[in-house]
């Protein structure tokens, strides 16, 4: 025992002398003799102390931006401090939609990758430095201390920091706070903290769960959904661009913006509404292109009434031989694009926004085009490998009527069979179309008094209404296309009376 207490007591003052004297040196040598010396003194220690320490600073560079590589990996490790660290700190970090609890100063927490043992520390260094800053973090550095065994070396440096910066961005999308942007014009995009995108948060509450379409074509939507958000690397392999399109038909009222929706709350993406007729022309698309970030969705809605880019190449020739044919919708819609006289956006230009070489900038996106008229839209703005997967949204049939059906009233097939089965009948044996929209309103609770049962009759009712409504469209489409054909025959039977009065003409003119 007294030779043991004579070991640690020599061990301490051992100990104390090289503090002592480390002191000094530190204080009263000059700095250039130190930078001779510090080297010498790493390597010593680095014979007996087994360990690599590697420091993450929270901010870099000559304008101390700060690191996402710190903050990769303040989210990485929020996972297990909170649940394992004695001291935390909480914060209210900007774009997140919740507290985030990180390691506060001087505390440690352990990790284990592939059977290796790694500390890290949160560390906080104070600058004695008195000079005035316009950076107020320039005085408090803060930075993550990873200490490891240097027979690890290979594993942590080819393994496990990328296994960090990926799990550290896999929490921070989770944890962000969604946003919805929409283009602002080329006229504010200079000046101070003005941007191409101005934004809201995205806090839209479809989900596929609630959207009115069958359960199996749902699932093969999601799916795809899901197959693309983790085919990074299927993509790198067969040399394409990291992206995906979909084109949403199918007439107004049939749920296009709310699948949209639903797509970005299931893969937890943002939002880009892009309004084609604010962009003078294809540099301010790209440019545009350029500013949205990866794990987004980009979505031009309503394509056939945005610009002069749905099939309008052959335009003139069609009118000539189609005559004034053309129902009022589409001559309004033409009339719109006709206006559009601002925009010099080319259909060239959108196919290289859609697949182009500027198409691979960023990666992870998904870009979604809406339109009533699908048959308006040129062949190659829709062809596959643009828009790669087309879903048409149809009118309410009966499985869509049930889910909304319990959506607006918990209401089930076997508590009201009979009101059910008078819309199975509209629905499927009559073949009445009416869209979710005009369903969902017809379902909505107006006032408190009104009961599922009530609700119920008023669809039954509506649907009713839209039969007879739907009788008497075809009833005038019919008249007018008689009118129409009556008028054409009158009109040929005066051009051919009047041509032969005119050859009658001709002749007696020749005989006098």
């Amino acid at each position: 025992m007294g030779t043991m207490g004579e070991v640690w007591t020599n061990t301490g003052s051992a100990l104390a002398s090289l503090v002592f004297i480390y002191t000094i040196f530190e204080r009263f040598f000059p700095y250039r003799l130190r930078e001779h010396f510090e080297p010498l003194a790493q390597r010593l220690v680095g014979l007996v102390y087994p360990y690599i320490q590697i420091k993450f600073h929270e901010y870099s560079g000559e304008r101390f931006k700060r690191s996402d590589v710190y903050d990769a990996i303040q989210n990485y490790l929020s996972k297990d401090s909170s649940s394992r660290a004695k001291k935390l700190k909480a914060n209210r970090v900007k774009g997140n939609k919740s507290i985030v609890l990180s390691m506060d100063d001087h505390e440690e927490i352990t990790d284990e990758f592939e059977g290796v043992k790694v500390w890290w520390q949160s560390k906080k260094h104070q600058s004695e430095s008195r000079s005035i800053s316009f950076y107020p973090k320039a005085e408090e550095s803060r930075f993550y201390m990873l200490k490891f065994h240097r027979s690890d070396r290979q594993v942590i440096t080819e393994k496990y920091l990328d296994h960090v910066m990926s799990e550290g961005k896999k929490v921070e999308v989770k944890n962000r706070e969604r946003k919805l942007y929409s283009n602002n014009p080329s006229e504010n995009w200079s000046g101070y903290k003005q941007s191409k995108w101005s934004h809201v948060t995205f806090e839209h509450p479809a989900t596929f769960d609630t959207l009115a379409m069958e359960d199996k074509k749902k699932e093969e939507i999601k799916k795809d959904l899901i197959m693309f958000s983790n085919s990074k690397d299927y993509y790198k392999k067969i040399g394409k661009a990291w992206k995906r399109g979909y084109l949403l038909f199918g007439p107004p009222g049939t749920g296009k913006s709310t699948m949209i929706a639903a797509m970005a709350n299931f893969l937890d993406y943002d939002v880009y509404d892009l309004e084609l007729t604010t962009i003078k022309d294809n540099t301010e698309l790209r440019r545009l292109l350029i500013e949205t970030s990866v794990k987004s969705i980009i979505v031009i809605e309503d394509i056939d009434c945005s610009l002069d880019l749905t099939g309008q190449r052959k335009q003139k020739k069609e009118e000539e031989e189609d005559g004034d044919e053309t129902s009022p919708i589409e001559k309004q819609m033409k009339k719109d694009q006709g206006e559009n006289k601002g925009s010099k956006v080319t259909l060239s230009g959108l196919l290289n926004f859609i697949d182009g070489l500027w198409s691979s900038c960023g990666g992870e996106r998904i870009i979604v085009f809406t339109t009533n008229f699908i048959d308006k839209l040129d062949p190659a703005l829709i062809r596959k490998g643009r828009m790669d997967k087309h879903i048409e949204m149809s009118y309410c049939g009966f499985e869509a009527f049930k889910l909304l059906a319990k959506n607006y009233l918990d209401a089930k097939e076997e508590d009201d069979s009979e009101l059910f089965d008078e819309v199975k009948r509209l629905l499927e044996v009559e073949e009445i179309k009416m869209t979710p929209a005009d369903v969902g309103e017809n379902l909505l609770r107006k006032s408190e008094v009104e009961t599922k049962e009530f609700c119920l009759k008023r669809l039954i009712q509506a649907l009713k209404e839209e039969k007879e409504e739907a009788k008497r469209r075809i009833e005038d489409e019919e008249k007018k296309k008689k009118e129409e054909e009556e008028t054409k025959r009158k009109k040929t039977e005066d051009e051919k009376t009047k041509s032969e009065e005119k050859q009658e003409n001709g002749i007696a003119t020749k005989e006098v």
